[in-house]
């Protein structure tokens, strides 16, 4: 993802709950407060100093921003192209998307490795909209077979009708002639 967005790639993370990360729960959970814990070095006491987020999205935002030269024009702008969301929200759930083969979990890590879901992580250090996205995304899962459903109807009718159509001669020549047939 991070290559793609220094390629000048636009790039929107969908369901960012549920990235599966390496490690068990424990490990992860270990992990992150030990990065809890760093504070600003001048004055430990300001905690606006560095931000610890909680919500997958900018959990999954600040992990790619590691593997980007954040701080160059380059990196700024390439950072710039990135979106992480919680769920699909509306734009996004009617567009076609696609999932990064290379980066599936089946592919990466062995079976008997231990993994955990970054929305349980999130959950355990504060995050408290896990159920709303849950409920929203049944909604639309539900919208999205519908509209499936309805989609596919349409094709079959359509296919239907092609087949009673009768053509004559000079019509699928007139057709051909206009790229049609």
């Amino acid at each position: 993802i991070a290559k793609e967005l220094l390629n000048g790639q636009h790039v929107v993370l969908v369901r960012s709950e549920d990235v599966v990360i390496s490690g068990s729960l424990y490990r992860n959970k270990l992990k992150y407060a030990t990065f809890k814990k760093k504070t600003m070095n001048s004055n430990p006491r300001h905690t606006g100093a560095i931000k610890h987020p909680r919500a997958p999205a900018k959990i999954l935002w600040r992990t790619i921003r590691g593997m980007i030269p954040h701080k160059t024009a380059r990196g700024g702008a390439a950072l710039d192209r990135l979106k992480t969301f919680e769920g699909i929200p509306h734009p996004y759930d009617q567009k076609k998307r696609m999932v990064v083969p290379s980066c599936l979990s089946v592919l990466r890590l062995r079976p008997e490795r231990r993994r955990c879901r970054l929305g349980d992580l999130s959950t355990e250090y504060g995050w408290k909209h896990g159920s709303l996205i849950e409920r929203l995304e049944k909604q639309r899962k539900v919208k999205c077979e519908v509209y499936y459903k309805k989609k596919t109807a349409a094709k079959r009718a359509k296919a239907d009708a092609l087949k009673k159509v009768k053509l004559s001669a000079d019509d699928s020549a007139i057709l051909t002639k206009a790229g049609y047939a």
